[in-house]
């Protein structure tokens, strides 16, 4: 009875643990997703919409699912106190959130580059980085979606044959 129980419970853990792995890599292309459409929203809110850096990132607040909505509060409430420059309100925020994103070291090193140039010049020097930045992050949406589409099923099936051999080995 008690060895059957425990089985149950080794299965359903190593099974959890194989569909959290399999629901992070599915997490990644879509976050990628959300935030080349946040750079789109704020390249239209600075470029037609003559909209501050602040108030963009308020509205992109507003727009954003979560996890990603956190960056851009964090960041418009960084500009709001006025006491950093935009570089480093943008890098503060984006450390804060980093470890609730699904993203990886690349996805970082992008946005940091991107908060270097964010609010240096004028607003066709912005549009140019957004574009870049933007193809940055496609780029690394195709490797994502790549790594989601060869391993997400794979973890799934190894979470749970992992416990099956951890059963197995146990009896």
């Amino acid at each position: 009875m008690f060895k059957l129980l425990g089985a149950a419970i080794i299965i359903i853990a190593t099974t959890w643990a194989g569909f959290e792995a399999a629901r992070k890599l599915s997490t990644r292309p879509r976050q990628l997703r959300q935030l080349k459409v946040a750079l789109q929203s704020l390249e239209a809110e600075i470029m037609y919409g003559h909209t501050p850096l602040k108030e963009a990132a308020q509205k992109l607040q507003k727009q954003l699912p979560k996890p990603l909505n956190h960056l851009f509060a964090a960041f418009a409430t960084r500009l709001d106190q006025g006491e950093t420059t935009v570089k480093e309100a943008w890098e503060e925020s984006l450390t804060e959130v980093w470890s609730s994103l699904s993203l990886k070291q690349g996805e970082y090193e992008i946005l940091t580059q991107f908060g270097e140039m964010l609010g240096k010049s004028d607003k066709y020097h912005q549009q140019k980085q957004i574009m870049l930045t933007m193809a940055h992050l496609e780029r690394e949406e195709s490797e994502a979606v790549d790594l989601q589409g060869k391993y997400e099923k794979m973890m799934k099936s190894l979470g749970f044959l992992s416990g099956l051999l951890l059963i197995i080995l146990l009896m």
